[in-house]
């Protein structure tokens, strides 16, 4: 009778029904606690985990769930259940105390009205307000809670092969993620992973090396990076690649970012947006193993012992509070601080005000905590702009779109850059247009090829017209320049050289109905700067010399990318350096 109830106010949520209750029970809490009591909800005695399992679990046993929720066909309008975040917890969103809101407006701007007691705002609390010291001092008084190998601080890429690592190693790992679902900025990721000596590239006959690999990355970096951080990354980007598919990803597609001199750039299929399957795959695998994976779960402070060896972490949960977990070993994976205006605009003052395309989550607040016990910081001030982010949106654009045939013009329609520049050379370029902003012109060829494409349209990015000279009206450029421009390019393709900017790829001429055009900006993207790591991923001080039981890995380290990071080295540097820090924290408990 319990289960029936629930289901039929279940489907009528779902399909958007309006309830008089409303208005008289103002939260979801109480309507459910109304009909069948807390323990709807919750267990008996109530005790809620940081990660609301019991919660979650009891949101699916009713409702179903994300798959049985979202709409068939939901392409054209926004459905909240079927997004690019994946399996996320639908406490996420659902919250029962308090108002609910939709996450996807941290990066959004969808107008919504049929949530049931929702706020359906874009105004969200900021994901970090500082470290409370005084409760720190008193989780550490109180000793220990419990006790563990590894602790793994943040749950993206980095994070999740880290832990998955460690644990196959044979450590006992616990994974840390301050947010109330995992992913990180590696949830955000587009394009795709940069790997040489595949064997999709063997079979493709694309010829590539380490060498050009660590050329390239050396020559978007500004020769700046650690060089021998940058050959480990190129050596073992493959192994990265079969890691991946050997846990279910699919990395069958290849196509070329900016700066590479070949097609390395591995991605699914389908042509979907890399980051969101990469994290579902390590999701995947990290509960297959039963890996705890704590969400709500900020790590606060990290601990050494009288001898300087790592003993621990303070941890505040949304529910427990703080405490104290022992731990041998901790691995720093809490990415970098993109999404923290303050503190990059410190650092790289001409930013000041840009929007940005990272996660709430990237608020630097993981340098601070390994600051605090001597890591060492290298390239902190380097902050790359991404040429493409959605104008008036803080919606990445991805390299891929103009990897696969897209070309870059200015407001009166006229190319500008070669496309495939490196990032910060096209971010430049268009700061240097009198507007500072550009339009990315495609044709439905485009479309067909990738559904992360497909996906901007959905989300309204896109203007589309039948011709080019109505597709220049629609967005104010020069109809006369607009058409010069593409009737240029399709000529430089059809000759193989492109004799205004040198792109060596033009993979489809811009010839098939619909035209596409879509406006963007630089913005912030990726924060090169971080910890200092040596190879094996141990932390080091500003003397260079190990922290013994610290290890770090992705973009909350610097050193692999230099100046600039190239597009597709970031997943790569995550997957390399995550597994790489988890088998040496692993190897350091066992020793």
């Amino acid at each position: 009778m319990k289960n029936n109830l629930l289901r039929i106010t279940a489907l009528a949520f779902a399909v958007g029904a309006t309830f008089s209750i409303h208005a008289a029970q103002p939260t979801l809490a109480k309507h459910h606690s109304d009909m069948l009591g807390c323990d709807a909800c919750h267990t008996k005695p109530i005790k809620v985990s940081d990660s609301e399992t019991h919660e979650n679990a009891s949101c699916v046993s009713c409702h179903g769930g994300l798959e049985d929720l979202a709409e068939p066909g939901h392409a054209n309008h926004f459905d909240p259940h079927a997004s690019h975040l994946g399996t996320i917890n639908c406490t996420s969103c659902h919250t029962g105390h308090a108002e609910p809101q939709y996450v996807c407006n941290d990066c959004h701007s969808f107008e919504h009205d049929d949530m049931p007691f929702a706020n359906t705002g874009k105004e969200r609390k900021p994901a970090f307000t500082g470290f409370d010291q005084d409760k720190i001092e008193q989780a550490i008084a109180k000793g220990p809670k419990e006790s563990v190998d590894v602790v793994v601080i943040g749950a993206g890429s980095a994070g999740f092969n880290a832990a998955i690592s460690a644990h196959e190693a044979g450590a006992n790992v616990i994974l840390l993620e301050k947010h109330m679902f995992s992913g990180g900025n590696s949830m955000l990721a587009a394009g795709g992973y940069n790997a040489t000596g595949t064997p999709l590239m063997e079979k493709k006959g694309i010829k590539d090396s380490v060498d050009w690999f660590v050329e390239d990355a050396l020559k978007g970096g500004r020769g700046a990076n650690d060089v021998d951080l940058v050959r480990v990354m190129g050596e073992q980007s493959a192994d990265g690649i079969a890691w991946l598919e050997s846990l279910g990803a699919d990395m069958g597609d290849l196509k070329r970012s900016g700066g590479a001199r070949v097609d390395r750039t591995h991605r699914p299929s389908d042509g979907a947006s890399v980051g969101p399957h990469i994290v579902e795959t390590l999701r995947n695998a990290a509960n297959k193993r039963n890996i705890e994976t704590r969400v709500n779960s900020r790590a606060e402070k990290v601990l050494r012992d009288e001898n300087g060896k790592i003993s621990g972490v303070v941890v505040h949960g949304k529910h427990s509070g703080y405490y104290l977990i022992e731990a041998k070993a901790v691995v720093m994976a809490t990415g970098g601080f993109g999404y923290n205006e303050k503190m990059f605009a410190e650092y790289r003052p001409q930013f000041a005000g840009m929007s940005s395309s990272n996660n709430v989550t990237a608020t630097g607040d993981g340098l601070k905590l390994a600051e605090e016990v001597g890591a060492g910081m290298v390239d902190i001030e380097w902050v790359q702009a991404h040429p493409t982010i959605g104008k008036g949106s803080r919606i990445l654009v991805s390299e891929t779109v103009r990897g696969v045939g897209a070309i870059m013009v200015n407001v009166n329609g006229k190319r500008y850059v070669n496309e495939l520049t490196t990032r910060d050379k096209a971010s430049q370029a268009t700061l240097k247009e009198p507007e500072q902003y550009s339009w990315l012109v495609m044709d439905e060829q485009l479309l067909k090829k990738s559904s992360m494409i497909r996906g901007y349209k959905d989300l309204g990015m896109m203007v589309e017209a039948n011709t080019i000279e109505e597709l220049a009206k629609q967005t104010g450029m020069k109809p006369e320049v607009l058409s010069k421009t593409v009737a240029d390019y399709n000529r430089y393709r059809e000759n193989g050289k492109d004799e205004e900017f040198g792109r060596d790829n033009m993979p489809v001429s811009i010839t098939q109905a619909p035209y596409y055009a879509v406006a963007v900006n630089p913005g912030v993207h990726h924060t090169m700067g971080g910890i200092s790591i040596n190879t094996s991923a141990q932390v080091k001080d500003d003397n260079g010399k190990v922290i013994p039981g610290l290890f770090a890995a992705g973009e909350a380290t610097g050193g692999v990318h230099g100046h600039n990071r190239l597009g597709g080295n970031a997943i790569a540097d995550t997957v390399v350096f995550g597994r790489i820090a988890g088998d040496s924290a692993a190897a350091y408990v066992a020793d």
